[in-house]
């Protein structure tokens, strides 16, 4: 029997892709623009140190919590439509199967060849075949919140500590420049990283990342500066 040739292909990396690639831009935009932030309002370097480690473990429990209950509600709207395709299977299975052979018609095939296919995938797996082509679910891009929630924690405490461990051995009157400089490095090679792992245009996907980040750190540091000069 010959070996079945399987092709890897990018959407499989979807799901913890997105998380990881989120988490750790978070992390490090957050980060960066909190200790900008406290820097420019004159904050000690003491101060700016606890600011950044106090965003980075609140940050990541924050990413954590959050793509698990947005996972979750994904994952619990899946199951119900799962639950509601398995209760029209049992009642009304001769419309199931014209269902499913009317959506393979509308893709292309003539009705003969969409019946016959329809019978043959609904005798093998009949809630499978239409969570998959009438639901849209599959296996791939299945939700899941807890695979979901510790990707995005992880991936922002690893962003996050980028900028902290320049905060902690930068000198303190260089500060700012350091710490701005090194995020944009980071946030650059992340999403010159990420656009190489999706397969979309490196440098294209490493500008954007750069670009929001460093409105972002600016928008901060001249908040913060603002606050600092009525303190």
């Amino acid at each position: 029997m010959p070996v079945r040739h399987r092709e890897k292909h990018r959407t499989e990396n979807s799901g913890w892709l997105r998380a990881a690639v989120l988490g750790a831009n978070d992390g490090i935009v957050s980060t960066a623009s909190l200790v900008l932030g406290v820097a420019t309002a004159h904050g000690t370097h003491g101060n700016v140190l606890v600011a950044a480690i106090s965003g980075l473990v609140a940050g990541a429990m924050s990413m954590a919590a959050g793509e698990y209950v947005s996972v979750h509600s994904q994952a619990d709207a899946e199951q119900a439509d799962l639950k509601h395709e398995r209760a029209e299977l049992k009642a009304d299975d001769k419309g199931e199967h014209k269902e499913l052979a009317a959506i393979y018609v509308g893709r292309g095939l003539d009705h003969a060849l969409a019946k016959q296919v329809a019978e043959q995938l609904m005798a093998r797996d009949a809630l499978g075949a239409h969570a998959r082509d009438e639901l849209g679910i599959s296996e791939t891009l299945r939700a899941r919140p807890i695979q979901a929630a510790f990707t995005s924690a992880g991936s922002f405490a690893v962003g996050a500590a980028m900028p902290l461990i320049v905060t902690a051995v930068a000198p303190v009157a260089s500060l700012i420049v350091f710490v701005s400089g090194a995020s944009l490095l980071f946030l650059a090679l992340l999403g010159a990283l990420a656009a190489r792992v999706g397969g979309a245009e490196v440098m294209r996907g490493a500008m954007r990342v750069t670009f929001w980040g460093a409105l972002a750190m600016a928008v901060t540091a001249g908040v913060g500066a603002l606050v600092g000069a009525f303190l």
